[in-house]
């Protein structure tokens, strides 16, 4: 393996931090409601093998856990996942028959998670959500109870608790998350180099409607970053500081799956296309760019000195400055207990379950060496996901 020249940091428990052939690790964050979990096992495996992410960037729950990764210590990093997923799953009115497979048989942990998807709707989740008091059809037009069933106070609380924003806004960690403007309808990002990050951005970001309501930053509108593009995976390749960068790309939402034979599955199914955001097909365009760029700087070389100072050169340069990508692609695959009330199912259960794949999939891409290793193809980028790759099954 290449050794690049960026300099050794301490990583968690005071180890040095993995040396790869890369100028920056980006961690991308899908959003996905109860499954991010998943994302919470990738980071501690990452954080074990010594990877601790230069740019962090998310959207949905991709952004809160996003918040707890950069607004933290890389040594306390995984227990402050912990106790956000501990305390969002913390459930007294669905954990009173305790844990389902005490009872056997995957029917009965099937009942078992939608019986706690049913609280979540009547009751929401501990520290993230609760039911607004005023029903929105009854509510006064215009207000936050009548465009939205719940509020999400308890989970500025539960940041302001949990998040050094301190931390994100020095800057040690590219910090990016992303949102929509209601008004406009276009996707923003919020970036702590152009941002000075609040709870509020991180909220925003996760406003899915009607569910939420939109929340307002310096007069302007946002909703959940998922109503336009669930991952921010192209907000970080394309960046205008273009650099060679190994991206773990964390999706929770799988685009391939099978032909449904039931409502509930048409509903999850339809899910998992609209959220997945075609993630293998932005790689692909994506890759296509890359060889567009190697293209330009092929014939850029072979231009004349005198060709050299105009201003087309000026603007084509920096666009052909060849930088390399790796793609690593971990995808969290459903069980079949899961149906399509899986994102807002917030069991401790269900959430230890995700954690684990998170956990357990990251630790089998890092046995593949070409996943650290700058790529070597003309067009600079190479992809990896576990389940075609690795034959996960």
């Amino acid at each position: 393996m290449t050794i690049s020249s960026k300099p050794e940091r301490l990583g968690r428990t005071g180890r040095l931090q993995q040396t790869v052939p890369f100028e920056c690790i980006a961690l991308v964050l899908q959003g996905g409601g109860a499954l991010g979990a998943y994302q919470a096992g990738v980071y501690e495996a990452l954080a074990e093998a010594s990877l601790h992410p230069d740019w962090v960037a998310g959207i949905s729950i991709g952004a809160i856990n996003a918040a707890l990764i950069a607004g933290n210590a890389p040594e306390v990093r995984v227990e402050k996942l912990r106790a956000f997923w501990q305390t969002v799953t913390a459930d007294p009115w669905a954990d009173w028959f305790g844990p389902p497979s005490q009872f056997g048989g995957d029917l009965v942990r099937h009942w078992a998670n939608q019986w706690h998807a049913v609280s979540a709707v009547l009751h929401g989740a501990a520290g993230f959500f609760a039911p607004r008091q005023v029903p929105a059809y009854f509510a006064l037009t215009g207000t936050a109870d009548a465009i939205s069933f719940y509020d999400t106070s308890a989970l500025k609380t539960t940041l302001e608790r949990l998040v050094d924003f301190d931390r994100i806004n020095a800057g040690e960690m590219r910090f990016s998350v992303g949102a929509v403007n209601v008004a406009t309808g276009n996707l923003v990002y919020f970036d702590n180099r152009t941002h000075e990050i609040r709870p509020e951005h991180i909220i925003a970001s996760g406003a899915l409607p009607p569910a939420f309501a939109p929340v307002e930053i310096e007069g302007e509108y946002y909703w959940d970053g998922g109503v336009v593009s669930n991952t921010p995976l192209q907000w970080v390749v394309e960046s205008a500081e273009r650099q060679d960068t190994l991206a773990f790309q964390v999706d929770l939402w799988s685009a391939r799956g099978s032909i449904p034979r039931s409502l509930p599955e048409v509903m999850t199914r339809q899910k998992e296309i609209q959220y997945s955001s075609r993630t293998r097909a932005r790689s692909d365009q994506f890759r296509k760019e890359q060889q567009l760029r190697s293209a330009l700087t092929e014939l850029i070389s072979k231009l004349p000195e005198h060709l050299r100072d105009t201003p087309e050169y000026a603007v084509l340069a920096p666009e052909s400055e060849r930088k390399v990508y790796n793609i690593i692609q971990l995808i969290y695959q459903s069980r079949r207990t899961e149906g399509d009330s899986k994102d807002f199912e917030f069991s401790a259960h269900s959430m230890d379950d995700h954690w684990a794949a998170g956990l357990s999939d990251t630790i089998r891409t890092l046995r593949h060496a070409e996943v650290l290793e700058r790529p070597t193809s003309a067009d600079g980028i190479f992809t990896f996901d576990i389940a075609t790759n690795g034959r996960l099954s």
